[in-house]
């Protein structure tokens, strides 16, 4: 009988998507993973769409709880750090710090970078140009990148000593600015804090999966990547 590692995670290679990879990978967790690819329709297929109705990815299965599913992305940080003990601490107001600016994340980072990126990445490439929208998008994520900067004053992480669920959840999203046109001039804080998450071995060989994707960080050939991402949300 083969023994498998608890974890099998669904993700691809974006911001949401390399949330949970960063966490099992600084937490030396064994994992299996199976790519969704986007161009294949992979996350509506019957059989995913049983374990996440949404269609959405990041989704894991925990094959030691009874095959417990668990997607959402911050919902999925939260349940490893509470499986594993790690990345969220256990005094109450640490905790619930962490927790605020993984919210912060979820309701405010991701999905106001999200919009930016969609509306220039995707549906002007595919002809709907929406300058007004792109300008909302665009204005709300840098004021949003501004208030993570004055966080950072004097902090080197999001919540408490440690690099913790919350800084796993954000980093994805604000260091892909280059994707989402906006500029982080002037944000020393949160520069000096990319930093120190760049210089994370582990956490930059989790971003190498399922496969590299360089243009999210204006890296190689983007003007290529614009084209091909495009295109995979034309009808």
């Amino acid at each position: 009988m083969t023994n498998h590692p608890d974890i099998h995670l669904y993700t691809a290679n974006t911001m949401n998507g390399w949330k949970p990879l960063i966490f099992l990978h600084e937490g030396d967790i064994e994992y299996e993973m199976t790519p969704i690819r986007f161009e294949n329709k992979d996350q509506k297929t019957p059989a995913y769409l049983k374990l996440n109705p949404n269609g959405r990815i990041p989704t894991i299965v925990d094959r030691g709880n009874d095959d417990f599913v668990v997607f959402e992305s911050g919902a999925i940080l939260l349940y490893l750090a509470e499986k594993y003990s790690k990345f969220l601490a256990a005094d109450t107001k640490t905790r619930s710090q962490t927790i605020q600016w993984l919210m912060f994340q979820m309701g405010g980072v991701g999905p106001m970078m999200g919009q930016a990126m969609f509306f220039q990445r995707i549906a002007r490439p595919n002809g709907d140009d929406v300058p007004y929208a792109i300008k909302r998008y665009i204005y709300e994520s840098r004021r949003l990148l501004g208030v993570l900067d004055t966080h950072l004053e004097g902090r080197e992480w999001l919540a408490g000593d440690d690099y913790s669920i919350a800084d796993m959840a954000t980093y994805p999203w604000a260091r892909s600015y280059f994707w989402a046109n906006v500029s982080v001039d002037g944000l020393d804080n949160l520069g000096a804090w990319f930093d120190r998450i760049n210089a994370r071995p582990k956490t930059q060989a989790a971003l190498q999966l399922p496969e590299p994707r360089p243009s999210a960080f204006g890296k190689g050939d983007v003007e290529a990547a614009v084209a091909a991402n495009a295109a995979r949300f034309r009808d």
